[in-house]
């Protein structure tokens, strides 16, 4: 009995994984997301605060 629920919890464990290396849609636009300066999300289309106030 015991050998099964290791078993099974073996099987699951390595569904997860697999799961796990699928890439999501919309990770590129993630990406893309971020100031290539400080690595915070920018929201909307403007510039990043971190270069709005200098000139």
């Amino acid at each position: 009995m015991i050998i099964k629920i290791v078993s099974l919890f073996l099987i699951g464990m390595g569904v997860l994984a697999m799961f796990g290396k699928l890439r999501f849609p919309g990770q590129k636009r993630l990406a893309a997301a971020k100031c290539q300066k400080c690595g915070k999300y920018r929201i909307g289309k403007g510039p990043c605060s971190c270069t709005k106030g200098k000139s």
